[in-house]
């Protein structure tokens, strides 16, 4: 039953980044964007992700809620040592959600709107930033793993795991991810017309993604980051890169034709392998600290609650996941499928 619950965690955690991921992205490019594209991409956004914005983040709490069951070790590592991200990350989640149906619903007359629109572009950066700097952090190398938190300084035990160039990176390679994500979800979208408007945005975003990319990877080599030294040694995802960046061509033309189903097809095929890729070279290792790497298999719940939470997550799933499918269709997100 472990793997099952190992599933459901991996899978929540795709889930999120890409339906999470395209979610924060909207915001993203509207505030990249010139005042005339801010308009049409707020309306196309209200239309297309208002019905199921709240949905996209679920696969953030099923995971959580997984890590701090089944284990334990790892949840207390990452609560922690990273609570100030975290915090950070929970406040952008209220603020963005909360700007994000009051610029729709609340009064205009005293120009409240602009207030929220600014709010909804920041934290829809700033999230997204921030998660990725909470899994920097976790294979940054520089958590300090002791019985005795109060031993180490606040520097050493909060602020040294994440506050650094790596993990910033990371977080910049997130919501850079997060824009490419969004616009080719929005260019199937967008009202006959607009669809230049994101095909341009997913152009630039792709590159933008990998450039910011293998600076994150240069930058881990040249410091000897034990993660991307693993990564290195790691032939099987070695091979998960190349076939990624051999697919940044086909993707790239799916983008330029403007084709919403292969584009949405090879955009989340390039998430499942980076994020493949990163879980095999060190899984489960998924934890480097100053000294050794800590496994998420370390000091997992007992028995008895691995057996009842797989049969929860795979009863869940049945409920769940239908209901989701049927979230999505009914609004009409994946309709051009059906063609």
């Amino acid at each position: 039953m472990l793997y099952v619950v190992l599933f459901f965690l991996i899978f929540s955690l795709y889930l999120y980044v890409v339906l999470g991921g395209a979610d924060y992205g909207a915001g993203i490019v509207e505030l990249f964007s010139s005042e005339e594209n801010q308009q049409i991409t707020k309306k196309t956004i209200y239309r297309v992700m208002g019905p199921v914005w709240e949905a996209n983040h679920i696969w953030i709490i099923i995971l959580i809620v997984i890590l701090w069951i089944a284990f334990p070790a790892y949840y207390n590592i990452m609560v922690v040592h990273l609570h100030i991200p975290l915090t950070i990350v929970l406040l952008g989640v209220t603020l963005r959600g909360v700007a994000f149906v009051f610029r729709h619903y609340d009064a205009v007359i005293d120009n409240s709107q602009k207030v929220y629109d600014t709010m909804f572009k920041i934290s829809s950066l700033i999230t997204p930033i921030f998660l990725g700097m909470v899994f920097g952090g976790l294979i940054s190398g520089n958590i300090v793993i002791t019985g005795d938190v109060a031993s180490l300084s606040f520097y050493e035990a909060f602020l040294q795991p994440w506050f650094n160039i790596f993990s910033l990176l990371i977080g910049m390679f997130f919501a850079a991810l997060c824009a490419f994500l969004s616009s080719v979800l929005l260019i199937g979208e967008a009202e006959p017309g607009n669809e230049k408007v994101y095909i341009k945005k997913s152009r630039i975003a792709a590159m933008v993604v990998v450039i910011i990319g293998l600076l994150t990877f240069l930058y881990g080599f040249i410091t000897g980051k034990a993660f991307v030294m693993g990564f290195i040694e790691n032939g099987f995802a070695v091979v998960l890169v190349i076939l990624s960046a051999v697919l940044l061509y086909p993707l790239w033309m799916t983008i330029k034709k403007g084709n919403k189903v292969w584009s949405r097809f090879y955009a989340g095929l390039q998430v499942f392998l980076i994020l493949l890729a990163a879980l095999v070279s060190h899984f489960p290792n998924v934890v480097i600290t100053t000294d050794a790497s800590v496994s998420l298999l370390q000091d997992i719940a007992p028995d008895s609650v691995i057996q009842a939470l797989g049969v929860a997550l795979i009863i869940g799933g049945l409920i769940i996941l239908p209901g989701l499918f049927h979230l999505l269709k009914s609004f009409k997100m994946i309709k051009i499928l059906e063609r």
